[in-house]
């Protein structure tokens, strides 16, 4: 598939409550960067197409130029956002020749880009690619158009999983030597990390 068919979905809309009080995505990496716009950054260089999720409510500061998708369901949990964001983009003409979304999660900003274009190669409208270090799965996944209304009825917390194992046989896993896949930011002292 052509890559330029293919989007990115950042997820940024979550509450992070073992962060604490602050808002995590404002929190500052090594490099002098909001751990978003690291992520979003590191999105950027490799997706032509890019939606960030964030909530209803939300002024987040530094991505003012990119293409929004608010959700009224964060406080649901991932599910519910995910949901919320694929039902927008099965409403949205301007993404109606995008065959595949990846769903990057906004607090993982190590993700080599490496990994980004391997998983794009390998993806098709019904097919899910996801990658894995060692045997564990990590992010991004990228779910093929033929999945998306499956993600528009997700209403939990649960993330897309319930989605991956109702559709085993079209998941693709790419295993790659890289740490970023697993590596996400929940609590300050992961900030260290950078």
């Amino acid at each position: 598939m052509q890559r330029d068919k293919i989007m990115a979905l950042m997820m940024a809309a979550g509450y992070s409550r073992r962060f604490g009080a602050a808002d995590k995505r404002d929190a500052v990496l090594g490099d002098g960067r909001s751990l978003l716009i690291a992520s979003l950054a590191n999105a950027r260089g490799t997706f032509s197409s890019l939606r960030v999720v964030v909530r209803e409510e939300d002024a987040p500061t530094g991505i003012e130029e990119c293409a929004l998708i608010r959700v009224k369901s964060a406080r649901h949990g991932l599910g519910a956002s995910i949901g919320e964001a694929f039902g927008a983009l099965l409403e949205d003409p301007s993404v109606s020749d995008i065959q595949a979304a990846a769903v990057l999660l906004g607090d993982m900003p190590y993700i080599q880009r490496g990994t980004f274009t391997a998983l794009m190669d390998m993806s098709a409208p019904n097919i899910i690619v996801s990658p894995s270090l060692n045997e564990r799965s990590g992010h991004p996944v990228l779910f093929g158009r033929d999945f998306w209304p499956a993600l528009a009825r997700l209403a939990g917390g649960e993330g897309a999983r319930a989605v991956l194992q109702a559709n085993a046989a079209h998941h693709r896993v790419l295993p790659v030597d890289d740490a970023g896949i697993a590596m996400d930011i929940d609590c300050p002292a992961d900030l260290s990390r950078s």
